[in-house]
């Protein structure tokens, strides 16, 4: 792009007295006149925070991001944005996803920026920037910060999923509280995040199988040299993106999406993928729904052997190959021709690649498990879909039918799971309401409950649960997620009681409850809908505007984008 068209100059090529603010001010911090004189200026979105640990790592990552975009001929300019900490978070880091949206997408276009580079890493921060740079659509790259090493802990490699093992066990009396706390020091020994295919690793999967990073960004761990290296190339890389015009509506096309859904699948990836996946396609402007993430990856088995579906961790994967090594081998399943930031076909990032490791990446004749993908569920309980992983739930539960154990809201849950007395049987299905977008609000990470007491001392260790919640990406079990509509809104899962009969299927797709349709009509006559809306701030504003999850629930206010045109010149 020639200098007179840089967006940039639109505040540093200005004359009289607005030009002399924008360069004066910017002075300040030492700058030389040559550096706001036609040169690209990329800005650097940074998620890092103390308060969250698996970003904590990211000033180090963008001096390295800076080093490429002053070798290509470019101004590097770091700005901050609000940080989602999975981990420390109350209620949820979800609920602050949106508003990050926002924070990205308003602090892209007020300033006199070119092309984006986006620092992302624990699970929210990626969903939330990838949506904000698409209502502004320009020229942005993304780079991941890494999964940790993998944890050792008495001669046993440890991940983030062995915490829901170690918690049952430890309820169980099979794990002591100083065994608990001794494996707690070895899990996180390293920056980064996650270091299973849990949701930050699977958004990392997600914006290379879309195009939006260079090769490998998806599995180079946090502590390995080469993602430094990564993250030097990719500020060489978004200079060229500016100068080329490449922005990322040139990029995220329909069958990008479709890739993205193919590579989840055979990855293993997390349930919010689809959550997070829909409400980027929709600030981007491609028609997607839930629906199709039934038939975009049909017939694609699970090729990667990693938690919490197998066994290997994010760092093995790497050492394997990453993730072009595993597109290498679903190419007959994908559309080879799109773009990438790279500017090249997608063929391309992988044409080269070996696999070290067949044990941890299968290939489509001989895959880890021919049970793949996130499956789309249906039926008077959820008459918009709920999701469920197969692959990380039991084989024999995919087909059930039990009662209902009914939790009115999370704090029901919590004081009834493990009473002695409570109703619940090894064909039970626990069924938990109002944990949706707008009933928590912000729909929290709590449908994978955990097994009764009274049952998991009998040796149960997994069960049916149904909520509108969401689940951790490194957790497992079979466990119904994102029912739409949700209880807060009326949906019929607010009408569920104790003894009701329900019907999982999941190869026929179905999610029914047992009732007749005059017995739901009556039981939802009788529903009080308004008893939980906050009456002040940003929580008022998202219980009025979120959509829901079948939706990517996102604000229905944000659909689409904006450009990056600013409204009015102040000065």
């Amino acid at each position: 792009m020639e200098k007179e068209h840089l967006r940039s100059q639109g505040w540093f090529g200005k004359k009289g007295k607005d030009g002399f603010i924008y360069r004066a001010w910017m002075k300040n911090q030492g700058i030389p006149s040559h550096q706001l004189q036609g040169k690209p200026v990329i800005g650097i979105c940074n998620t890092w925070s103390e308060l969250t640990p698996c970003n904590a790592h990211f000033r180090e990552l963008a001096e390295s991001v800076k080093n490429g975009i002053y070798e290509a001929g470019g101004y590097p300019v770091e700005f901050p944005v609000m940080s989602l900490g999975e981990t420390l978070m109350k209620p949820t880091a979800m609920l602050y996803r949106n508003l990050v949206s926002m924070d990205v997408e308003e602090s892209i276009r007020a300033n006199p920026l070119d092309g984006v580079v986006l620092l992302c890493g624990c699970d929210k921060t990626t969903p939330a920037l990838v949506m904000g740079a698409c209502s502004v659509d320009l020229p942005t790259i993304v780079i991941s910060g890494g999964p940790m090493l993998t944890g050792k802990h008495r001669g046993k490699d440890i991940g983030t999923s062995d915490i829901w093992t170690f918690f049952e066990d430890n309820r169980s009396g099979t794990m002591s509280d100083e065994e608990l706390y001794t494996a707690e020091a070895c899990l996180a020994r390293s920056k980064g995040h996650c270091a299973v295919m849990g949701t930050a690793s699977t958004m990392a999967c997600m914006v290379e199988s879309l195009g939006l990073s260079l090769p490998d960004n998806a599995a180079i761990p946090a502590a390995d040299s080469r993602r430094k290296a990564l993250a030097h190339l990719s500020g060489n890389r978004i200079v060229e993106m500016v100068k080329e015009d490449l922005k990322l509506s040139d990029i995220l096309t329909r069958k990008a999406f479709e890739n993205a859904i193919t590579v989840n699948a055979a990855i293993g990836g997390s349930t919010n993928f689809i959550i997070h996946l829909l409400a980027i396609a929709a600030r981007i402007g491609v028609e997607l729904s839930i629906d199709d993430f039934n038939t975009a990856a049909r017939g694609v088995p699970l090729l990667a052997n990693l938690q919490p579906s197998g066994k290997y961790f994010m760092e093995d994967f790497y050492y394997a190959g990453g993730l072009p090594a595993l597109m290498k081998e679903l190419q007959s399943h994908l559309h080879n021709e799109t773009i990438t930031i790279s500017g090249k076909p997608m063929a391309d990032n992988y044409s080269d690649c070996v696999c070290y490791n067949r044990d941890l990446i299968g290939t489509l004749e001989t895959p880890f498990n021919t049970t793949a993908g996130i499956v789309v569920v249906k039926g008077n309980l959820a008459e918009n879909g709920a999701v469920l992983k197969p692959s990380a739930a039991t084989p024999a539960l995919l087909k059930h039918t039990g009662k209902a154990v009914v939790f009115e809201d999370i704090d029901d849950y919590k004081h009834k799971i493990d009473d002695p007395e409570l109703d619940v049987g090894e064909s039970s299905i626990l069924v938990l309401k109002n944990v949706g977008p707008r009933g928590y609000p912000g729909m929290p990470e709590v449908g994978n409950m955990s097994i009764p007491k009274k049952l998991l001392d009998q040796g149960v260790r997994d069960m049916v649960r149904i909520s509108d919640g969401r689940m951790s990406g490194t957790g497992f079990g079979t466990v119904v997620l994102h029912v739409s509509p949700e209880a807060a809104v009326g949906g019929t899962l607010a009408v569920v009681q104790n003894g009701d009969v329900i019907t999982l299927d999941v190869q026929a797709g179905i999610l029914h409850l047992e009732v007749s349709d005059e017995e739901i009509s009556l039981r939802k006559a009788k529903l009080n809908l308004h008893g939980n809306i906050v009456n002040r701030g940003y929580t008022h504003l998202y219980q009025m505007h979120v959509e829901q999850a079948h939706l990517g629930a996102d604000f229905d206010f944000l659909k689409g984008g904006s450009g990056s045109k600013v409204v009015k010149d102040s000065h």
